[in-house]
């Protein structure tokens, strides 16, 4: 059975009495808990508890106070359902960074909060490449046309945009995530999409690849991204990570559902999650992602 946010009308909880983890839903950026629609039935069937954290109203919030959100949800989940254990955390995109933020450098120290695994489906951990683009100011304004209707809101202003700033490479979010490091008490898992045969439909807004900041500091264009986050940006140390699909021809049939907003609707993805909770224990090998 999944639980989500306690009623804000004082409606009483399930007490959670299922020996599995739950698990903490955590979206991403400018994002909303519906992408969660395709996992959440798949975990119920399960037998798997979620509880899906919504941070839509803090749209103009930084991440720390996102953090500390999701902290006092996670506690106010405990305290409504009774549970007292570890519990599983998964994140889509930006959420990953949230939910680490929370993990790694609100707790790093004291170590409160007990979680199992952290998993993140298509994370900026490095930072966001594409929040740097963003503010390019001679590649900018042409990608966030590009983007428009589709991963931005028409008229949107990066400069606006407390998450974005945050997430450049260079910022002092990403630079405390960096010196704060992994939890070697939790087990991280990544989940990357990748354009396996370089189809242009995989993501049409940049022709099938994804802009990444190339270790001279240039732009460059890869197929080994999501469309909206390069694997250069995922990667964590000590992190077992999974590319997918498994078998490129599924690029032929649905080569769309793999780039980065439709990655946790994917039932790819929903399935290599499930597996993950179920599982904790054993897991995929960790494997390079490809580079082209």
């Amino acid at each position: 059975m999944g639980y989500d946010l306690l009623p804000a009308d004082g409606g009483r909880a399930a007490i959670l009495t299922n020996e599995r983890c739950p698990a903490v839903l955590v979206h991403g950026w400018r994002s909303h808990p519906g992408i969660w629609n395709r996992l959440a039935p798949v975990l119920t069937d399960a037998a798997v508890p979620f509880w899906r954290f919504d941070h839509t109203t803090m749209q103009d919030d930084g991440t720390e106070p996102i953090a500390l959100a999701l902290q006092d949800f996670i506690h106010a989940q405990r305290k409504g359902t009774g549970y007292v254990g570890p519990v599983d955390i998964v994140c889509h995109s930006m959420g990953t960074c949230i939910a680490r933020y929370l993990l790694e450098v609100l707790d790093g120290g004291a170590r409160e909060e007990e979680v199992r695994m952290l998993v993140g489906i298509g994370p900026p951990n490095n930072g966001s490449a594409m929040a740097e683009l963003f503010n390019d100011p001679d590649r900018g304004p042409e990608v966030i046309r590009r983007l428009a209707g589709v991963f931005v809101p028409e008229g949107y202003d990066p400069a606006d945009d407390t998450i974005v700033q945050e997430f450049r490479p260079g910022s002092r979010t990403v630079a405390a995530l960096r010196a704060a490091g992994t939890r070697d008490d939790i087990d991280y898992r990544i989940l990357l999409g990748a354009n396996l045969t370089a189809t242009p439909a995989f993501f049409p807004a940049f022709g099938g690849r994804t802009w990444e900041i190339a270790p001279d500091g240039k732009w460059r264009a890869t197929y080994a991204g999501d469309g909206i986050v390069p694997h250069i940006d995922s990667y964590l140390p000590g992190a077992r990570m999974d590319v997918l699909p498994a078998d490129p021809t599924f690029l032929a049939r649905d080569p769309e559902h793999y780039c980065h907003t439709r990655l946790p609707r994917n039932p790819e993805v929903v399935a290599r999650v499930r597996d993950y909770l179920l599982t904790a224990s054993a897991g995929p090998a960790a494997q390079t992602p490809p580079r082209r």
